[in-house]
């Protein structure tokens, strides 16, 4: 018998920038008397989006709406949150115009798809919301458009806005307005407009962390704020990206289990599709006369924090330095030489265990207190 196999279809949803849109599109038809519980917009792509309408209610300047965001299957923080969109009409003027309320972000650093001062609505939502006021109210149409996300300042913590310059709250995003699940591409692309920023603030060298412990390593050595730039597990991607943005130098700077995957080749550096750790430590320990028995227990070993007592019991700190050289060798042939690169290895607690000379060279021009 043959054997079947079946793929969960991943349901899609709308994103902030289409909840504005229908909020607007909402606002407009009741202060054209027609209240309505649920509407269609098109968006950017073509598709038809059929959006339930929360709350519509007339204000002293216009309307406003409550459109409840909806995900579908994409793990988004912002799933189940109300986003309220407000519409005045301007008596005397020209052109729709944006304001961040409540929740809502503000650009306050160059090197975004918005200029610092503005609300963080991307370009994509801008266009949108346009495009459906216009259809129901006019090439002409005069409006001021303010949207808000009650709660948003708190949610924006848990996102890239503080590192990116944005202020107060959420950005709304997308580019079409329809929401598929979030693909790897579109994570990855998520944290491209970090090099962007740090190129704006002068940055052309700027320091690659992988996560959480190599962003406080840094920060605790004296490497500045703006200059950090998060990676993920996409270390390869990234220094790619750099590399397209003319960037001089990168600096990897993470917890020897993420960067000694890298030592060993490996730039997608997630547990499930990569795992030379072991293997490049033991390797190195192994060449600067680690004996045999040891070399399997470090093999052996379930962490690289249990692999460490090991090399240092045996006074083979050296194999740090030399690890991290062959990672900032590995990642500059990665890129084709188009990049500087440099590695710094810390611990879980953030104690540097090693460095390249190319890494000494860039703290010292960042005035880091590693010595």
């Amino acid at each position: 018998m043959a054997n079947e196999f079946h793929t969960k279809q991943l349901r899609g949803g709308y994103t902030t920038g289409a909840c504005a849109a229908a909020g607007a599109k909402a606002a407009i038809m009741l202060m054209k008397g027609h209240k309505v519980e649920h509407l269609q917009i098109e968006a950017l792509d073509g598709t038809m989006l059929d959006i339930p309408v929360k709350d519509v209610s007339l204000t002293a300047k216009g309307a406003v709406a409550e459109i409840v965001k909806h995900s579908g299957d994409d793990p988004d923080i912002t799933d189940g949150v109300s986003v309220f969109t407000s519409v005045e009409q301007i008596e005397d003027g020209a052109g729709i115009h944006f304001f961040a309320g409540e929740g809502i972000g503000t650009v306050t650093k160059k090197g975004l798809s918005v200029p610092p001062g503005e609300p963080s609505i991307n370009p994509g939502p801008r266009r949108l919301i346009i495009e459906t006021i216009q259809k129901i109210a006019g090439a002409d149409a005069a409006f001021n458009v303010i949207i808000s996300i009650p709660g948003g300042r708190e949610l924006a913590k848990k996102t890239l806005n503080p590192v990116l310059g944005i202020e107060g709250g959420l950005s709304i995003i997308g580019t079409t307005g329809v929401l598929r699940p979030m693909s790897e591409e579109g994570f990855k692309n998520s944290l491209v407009p970090q090099i962007d920023v740090a190129l704006e603030a002068g940055y052309k060298t700027q320091v690659f962390v992988p996560g959480k412990i190599g962003q406080d390593a840094a920060a605790s050595h004296g490497i500045p704020e703006g200059a950090v730039v998060q990676t993920s597990n996409f270390i390869g991607f990234m220094l790619e990206s750099a590399a397209d943005r003319g960037l001089d130098r990168v600096m990897l700077f993470g917890h020897i289990g993420k960067l000694a995957k890298v030592a060993a080749g490996t730039f997608y550096t997630h547990n499930r599709q990569g795992d030379g750790r072991m293997e490049a430590i033991a390797a190195y320990a192994a060449a600067n006369g680690l004996p045999p028995e040891y070399v399997r227990k470090i093999l052996t070993s379930t962490t690289t924090e249990a692999a460490l007592p090991i090399i240092d019991d045996h006074g083979l700190q050296r194999v740090y330095d030399e690890l991290a050289a062959r990672a900032s060798e590995r990642a500059e042939r990665y890129v084709f030489g188009q990049l500087k690169v440099g590695t710094v290895m810390v611990t879980l607690q953030g104690r540097v265990l090693g460095m390249d000379m190319n890494a000494k060279k860039m703290g010292e021009a960042f005035m880091w207190d590693i010595t």
